[in-house]
């Protein structure tokens, strides 16, 4: 059951990419450059309010209540530390130049062409190495 629900969900998410035009790169990167030497473009932080809305609530409903699908709830994570810093200015930078992020670069990834592909590709093989770096950084 949960393998459906997770299907169900990434296929609304997007769904919701599609339909919002999250895709288009342009579009992103009209957001991102604020100082950009075009008129900005607010569209990106209308689709951020309307996930994150929805959760604030949920969020606030869920301490009281049981997963469905699962044991328990996630540990919740707090704090900033080093990796968290230098994964997210690494996200922003791949967000920035490229104007994907990985929702976004999974949904066009049948009609994106070979950039989207590319980028899709270097994304996973990041995905894959740092466990292995990590493991050998430890050892």
């Amino acid at each position: 059951m949960r393998p459906l629900v997770a299907a169900a969900a990434g296929a609304l998410f997007g769904g919701g990419l599609l339909v919002s035009g999250m895709t288009d790169t342009a579009r992103v990167r009209g957001f991102l450059a604020l100082l950009g030497p075009g008129p900005w473009d607010p569209t990106l932080a209308f689709v951020m309010g309307g996930a994150i809305l929805p959760m604030l609530f949920a969020w606030r409903v869920t301490p009281r209540r049981a997963p469905v699908l699962a044991q328990s709830w996630p540990e919740r994570v707090t704090g900033l530390d080093g990796p968290l810093i230098a994964g997210s200015v690494l996200f922003g930078i791949g967000w920035g130049l490229v104007g994907l992020c990985p929702g976004p670069a999974l949904a066009s990834l049948l009609w994106g062409g070979p950039k989207v592909a590319g980028f899709a590709a270097a994304m996973v093989l990041g995905m894959v190495a740092l466990p292995r770096l990590r493991a050998l950084r430890a050892a």
